[in-house]
């Protein structure tokens, strides 16, 4: 791991530790806190063992950073309760807090750029209409998995899962959620894919980082 850019990822790594236990501190429900930053938990030691032989390139580091932080927010809050939300909620005239559909939709925005890394890299996808095309598949899949999680968590929990859910009596909460990270997938390629398509073509071949 020997290269420019070490420094600056450790010391995110280690301003995203702080910044989790932060949240885990005195979260408002400490179930909720563990479903929502869970995926940090897992994702973080990962990009770790993985820098050396399969580093990725810097704006997918930071993308997965700032997700990091939406998911820490929400669980130290739940999704419902973030301050945020009812900022936007005021400035925007709307009746619920919307930080849930942040949420979703940086679940289409950053995943699209990791997919897309993945295929690039490997070759999987020719075209790029096809690419594209597969990268917003997979996003929904992951959505859709996610929604499963929750359905699953509110069959085992019953009104304990309540507010990992954080329908806040949407009947139509899934469906939304599925409609935000098809919007931030696709608003992540439109934006995105030339700056990533610069960064991967400078990723040497051999696997070492940029």
């Amino acid at each position: 791991m020997n290269n420019a850019r070490t420094p600056w990822l450790l010391a995110t790594l280690a301003l995203s530790l702080v910044l989790l236990a932060w949240s885990g501190w005195h979260p408002y429900e400490r179930g909720t806190w563990a479903m929502e930053v869970f995926p940090v938990v897992i994702v973080a030691p990962l990009l770790w063992a993985t820098y050396g032989r399969f580093p990725l390139t810097t704006l997918l580091y930071a993308l997965v950073f700032a997700h990091a932080l939406v998911l820490m927010l929400g669980g130290a809050y739940t999704y419902a309760r973030v301050p945020l939300g009812f900022q936007i909620a005021d400035v925007l005239g709307l009746t619920r807090n919307p930080y849930d559909k942040i949420g979703h939709f940086f679940q289409g925005f950053v995943p699209a750029i990791a997919a897309r890394e993945i295929l690039v890299r490997g070759r999987y996808v020719q075209g790029r209409k096809m690419l594209a095309f597969v990268v917003v598949c997979i996003v929904l899949a992951i959505s859709a998995t996610y929604e499963f999680i929750e359905w699953g968590a509110a069959l085992a929990l019953g009104q304990g899962a309540d507010e990992f859910l954080g329908t806040q009596g949407d009947p139509w909460d899934t469906q939304s959620d599925m409609f935000c990270a098809l919007i931030g997938s696709v608003v992540s390629l439109a934006l995105l894919s030339r700056w990533h398509d610069r960064q991967v073509a400078g990723l040497p071949a051999t696997g070492s980082a940029r």
